[in-house]
């Protein structure tokens, strides 16, 4: 073969490697095509799934057992059950203070002693009013430098003993009566979560997903589990129950942990969320969970309702409801409402839906879609819903309709409590007080 020839294969060689799209042998354009399939492939798996906007059995009339439980807040299940009150909303007074710029980032609670009522401003104060909405003292442990970072308390009563964890890593116990430290301590991370106390010990959740254990007498880190940190930090409230001597908290990727009470021992943890995505996890919610006699309840809005068996941690029903508000179990019953305004009631054996009504109805469609449900109370006639933009809406229990509408506040309420025939909801200012 003669060089003119060896230099003519070469070039056709060379040709149909680089232009022919059909020999195989050049991979560029099916790599990217190949890149491209895997991106949409990957989209689909993080698809937002389509929740349910239709109502169910929408006329059945559902009566809802009697409830032993009467007037429970603050308690250790997070489950308030039915309460007596029966809803006149006659009257209305405030507990006033400074106004809490960071309101709307997180879920307020506040403590009842007798007829007294214990809050916080926005600079950390504790402030204790009776039940006439007047100030009995106020009392504020934070320096100069921290009031200026306008910390987040969270709070528990056991007696005369008041616990605080906050947003800035510290946490102190004082007394309940005349607001005096007893002592005081400080974590190595900000807390986020619910405070429970259980005879002689609190229990309370940081940002880093540790559940930390410490002695109500002198504030000692009795024990402490640790589970998967997120580099994200969520803004929802973490949530604590306590049931048969275990623990069982959510952390902020949606695992749920059961703990011996006596020793922080692992029982069990399950995971609900599978995400490496930063934006999935920045903004998923749990809802708060709570304990009836045998399982866990809770939901998230991801569109899933799970009742979990709390001795194995096996899942023992899953159903397709968005929400992230705390549910509430009466009897055989579970209420619930989801993120677009629908009012569930489920089995709670089967986990079947029995009724679905649309409690946002008298809202227009414009305006519903930026409404978000915060929390409600189930009374003796009526459910008492507490929303976003500031609304309160009453809803017949037996029909499950809403009945009337009042408005308190152009932002976030939180949710509802009552305490014997009084409800209280908490403002970015006030708490309101309803007779």
């Amino acid at each position: 073969m003669n060089k003119l020839s060896l230099l003519i294969l070469i070039f056709l060689f060379v040709n149909n490697c680089s232009l022919d799209k059909k020999s195989g042998l050049w991979t560029q354009d099916k790599n990217l095509k190949e890149d491209n399939q895997n991106q949409n492939q990957k989209k689909k798996l993080f698809k937002k799934e389509a929740v349910n906007t239709v109502e169910f059995n929408s006329n059945l009339n559902i009566e809802f057992p009697p409830s032993k439980r009467i007037n429970k807040f603050n308690s250790i299940d997070n489950n308030n059950a039915l309460v007596s009150y029966k809803g006149k909303l006659k009257s209305i007074s405030k507990y006033k203070f400074s106004k809490i710029s960071r309101f709307n980032e997180f879920d307020p609670e506040f403590i009842f002693s007798k007829d007294d009522l214990i809050f916080f401003d926005k600079k950390g104060s504790i402030i204790k009013f009776d039940n006439n909405s007047k100030l009995i003292w106020s009392k504020n442990n934070y320096t100069k430098s921290e009031k200026k970072l306008m910390p987040i308390l969270f709070m528990a009563s056991q007696g005369d003993n008041l616990f605080i964890a906050d947003s800035l890593s510290n946490y102190y116990l004082i007394n309940i009566t005349n607001g005096e430290t007893i002592w005081s301590n400080t974590h190595t991370s900000p807390f986020n979560s619910q405070v429970k106390i259980y005879k002689d010990k609190v229990f309370v959740v940081d940002s880093e997903n540790t559940l930390n254990c410490y002695s109500i007498k002198d504030g000692s880190k009795l024990w402490y589990l640790k589970t998967e940190n997120s580099f994200i930090n969520s803004s929802k409230k973490l949530s604590i129950v306590l049931k048969n001597n275990n623990v069982y908290f959510a952390n902020s990727l949606g695992d749920i942990t059961a703990v011996d009470v006596n020793n922080g021992s692992l029982i069990w943890q399950i995971s609900t969320q599978n995400s490496d995505n930063y934006e999935e996890i920045f903004n998923f919610k749990t809802s708060e969970i709570i304990a009836g006699n045998k399982s866990i309840l809770f939901s998230n809005n991801k569109n899933e309702f799970y009742s979990v068996d709390q001795i194995s941690g096996i899942i023992n029903w899953k159903q397709k409801i968005n929400s992230n508000v705390r549910p509430t179990l009466i009897g055989n019953l579970i209420l619930t409402i989801s993120m677009e305004g629908y009012l569930y009631i489920i089995d709670n054996k089967t986990g079947n839906i029995i009724k679905i009504t649309d409690v946002f109805s008298k809202f227009k469609d414009k305006q519903r879609n930026n409404i978000k449900p915060i929390g409600f109370l189930v009374g003796t006639y009526d459910i008492f819903l507490t929303t976003s933009n500031g609304s309160l809406l009453v809803i017949d229990k037996l029909t499950g309709k809403t009945k009337s509408t009042f408005k308190f506040s152009k932002g976030k309420l939180s949710r509802p409590l009552s305490l014997n025939q009084d409800m209280f909801i908490i403002k970015d200012d006030s708490i309101i007080k309803l007779n």
